[in-house]
Protein backbone atom coordinates (compact mmCIF):
# COMPACT_ATOMS: atom_id res chain seq x y z
CA UNK A 1 0.00 0.00 0.00
CA UNK A 2 0.77 3.35 -1.01
CA UNK A 3 -0.02 6.80 0.96
CA UNK A 4 -0.79 10.17 -0.82
CA UNK A 5 -2.02 13.60 0.29
CA UNK A 6 -4.64 15.56 -1.62
CA UNK A 7 -5.40 19.12 -0.55
CA UNK A 8 -8.94 20.04 -0.66
CA UNK A 9 -8.09 22.41 -4.31
CA UNK A 10 -7.53 18.33 -6.20
CA UNK A 11 -10.84 16.86 -4.41
CA UNK A 12 -12.80 19.77 -5.50
CA UNK A 13 -11.58 19.99 -9.32
CA UNK A 14 -12.25 15.53 -9.17
CA UNK A 15 -15.86 16.54 -7.81
CA UNK A 16 -17.14 18.98 -10.12
CA UNK A 17 -18.30 17.04 -13.11
CA UNK A 18 -20.78 14.82 -10.63
CA UNK A 19 -21.14 18.44 -8.47
CA UNK A 20 -22.43 20.28 -11.85
CA UNK A 21 -24.48 16.45 -12.14
CA UNK A 22 -25.91 17.02 -9.35
CA UNK A 23 -26.98 20.55 -9.54
CA UNK A 24 -28.24 19.71 -12.73
CA UNK A 25 -30.65 16.42 -11.28
CA UNK A 26 -32.04 19.09 -8.19
CA UNK A 27 -32.92 22.11 -10.83
CA UNK A 28 -34.39 19.53 -13.69
CA UNK A 29 -36.88 18.16 -10.54
CA UNK A 30 -37.91 21.46 -9.87
CA UNK A 31 -38.59 22.56 -13.04
CA UNK A 32 -41.35 19.35 -13.09
CA UNK A 33 -42.60 19.49 -9.67
CA UNK A 34 -46.30 20.05 -9.53
CA UNK A 35 -46.80 23.75 -8.91
CA UNK A 36 -48.38 22.77 -5.32
CA UNK A 37 -45.37 20.94 -4.09
CA UNK A 38 -43.48 23.91 -5.90
CA UNK A 39 -44.98 26.68 -3.96
CA UNK A 40 -44.05 24.41 -0.57
CA UNK A 41 -40.52 23.92 -1.68
CA UNK A 42 -40.37 27.46 -2.75
CA UNK A 43 -41.71 28.52 1.11
CA UNK A 44 -39.93 25.97 3.28
CA UNK A 45 -36.54 24.70 0.81
CA UNK A 46 -34.90 21.72 0.65
CA UNK A 47 -33.41 19.13 2.72
CA UNK A 48 -30.48 17.06 2.20
CA UNK A 49 -30.13 13.84 3.25
CA UNK A 50 -27.89 10.66 2.49
CA UNK A 51 -23.99 10.71 2.64
CA UNK A 52 -24.23 13.08 -0.55
CA UNK A 53 -25.56 15.64 2.23
CA UNK A 54 -22.28 15.49 3.96
CA UNK A 55 -20.15 16.85 1.21
CA UNK A 56 -18.73 19.96 2.25
CA UNK A 57 -20.92 23.28 1.12
CA UNK A 58 -23.34 21.28 -1.06
CA UNK A 59 -26.24 22.89 0.67
CA UNK A 60 -24.33 26.20 0.12
CA UNK A 61 -23.69 25.64 -3.72
CA UNK A 62 -27.41 24.25 -4.41
CA UNK A 63 -28.61 27.05 -2.43
CA UNK A 64 -26.63 29.66 -4.98
CA UNK A 65 -27.73 27.61 -7.70
CA UNK A 66 -31.36 27.83 -7.00
CA UNK A 67 -32.37 30.42 -4.95
CA UNK A 68 -33.65 28.12 -2.29
CA UNK A 69 -33.24 27.27 1.17
CA UNK A 70 -31.60 24.57 1.56
CA UNK A 71 -30.15 22.66 4.88
CA UNK A 72 -28.63 19.56 5.70
CA UNK A 73 -30.81 17.07 7.81
CA UNK A 74 -29.72 15.73 11.11
CA UNK A 75 -28.10 12.83 10.87
CA UNK A 76 -28.51 12.61 6.76
CA UNK A 77 -27.20 8.99 6.94
CA UNK A 78 -29.61 7.34 8.97
CA UNK A 79 -32.62 9.80 8.96
CA UNK A 80 -34.81 8.73 5.34
CA UNK A 81 -34.47 5.12 7.07
CA UNK A 82 -35.38 6.04 10.55
CA UNK A 83 -38.65 8.36 8.81
CA UNK A 84 -39.62 5.08 6.88
CA UNK A 85 -39.33 3.28 10.27
CA UNK A 86 -41.23 5.36 11.65
CA UNK A 87 -44.23 5.95 8.84
CA UNK A 88 -44.67 2.19 8.63
CA UNK A 89 -45.59 2.38 12.43
CA UNK A 90 -48.12 4.94 12.26
CA UNK A 91 -49.48 3.02 9.27
CA UNK A 92 -49.76 -0.25 11.14
CA UNK A 93 -51.33 1.75 13.83
CA UNK A 94 -53.73 3.47 11.66
CA UNK A 95 -54.45 -0.03 10.15
CA UNK A 96 -55.09 -1.41 13.57
CA UNK A 97 -57.08 1.39 14.85
CA UNK A 98 -59.32 1.31 11.77
CA UNK A 99 -59.70 -3.11 12.10
CA UNK A 100 -60.49 -2.66 15.60
CA UNK A 101 -63.76 -0.20 15.22
CA UNK A 102 -64.97 -2.53 12.70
Amino acid sequence: PRAFTLNSNEVLEALQESLATIVQAVKSALEQSPPELASDIAERGLVLTGGGALLRDLDKLLAQETGLPVIVAEDPLTCVARGGGRALEMMDKHTMDLLSSE
